[in-house]
């Protein structure tokens, strides 16, 4: 994989990218902070933190479960090295990792996409529950 990543085309990056528009088929490519061969990561352009990442396939595909084994390991391996380096740079003190799967499940962009959010201590009065919180009146399940 080039270095340079900014000096190539996006049909150059992306595998297969959709004819209509896509935002991440679409991608700058100086937006991009690590590669694979079959992934890329990128940092949300509307973070919820600081550090907010996303990791996409090159290929367009709109869900998880239409990904290969392949694409999922290097998505995989990229959330480790998003990690890695979102360790040292911002030092959180945890992370919610997600994917919205559907329009149902709230996903806006038809491109896969996990997110790795990084969480600090006191960004939210009380975490517990996580990612439960979207769908509120579900969320509390302790006394």
């Amino acid at each position: 994989m080039p270095t340079n990543l900014d000096a190539l085309s996006i049909q150059e990056i992306m595998i297969d990218p959709v004819p209509r528009p896509c935002a991440f088929c679409a991608l700058a490519p100086g937006r991009i902070i690590l590669a694979n061969d079959l992934a890329l990561a990128f940092r949300d352009a509307f973070p919820l933190s600081p550090g907010h990442t996303l990791i996409i396939p090159r290929r367009h595909a709109a869900s998880f479960f239409d990904i290969t084994k392949a694409e999922r390991d290097a998505v995989l391996s990229l959330l480790d090295a998003a990690r890695t380096g979102l360790d040292a740079e911002y030092h959180p003190d945890g992370y919610n990792i997600g994917v919205n799967d559907g329009p149902a499940a709230g996903q806006t962009v038809g491109h896969l996409h996990l997110h790795l959010i990084p969480r600090y201590t006191g960004d939210r009065e009380d975490p517990r529950g996580g990612i439960r919180w979207i769908i509120p009146e579900k969320a509390k399940y302790w006394p």
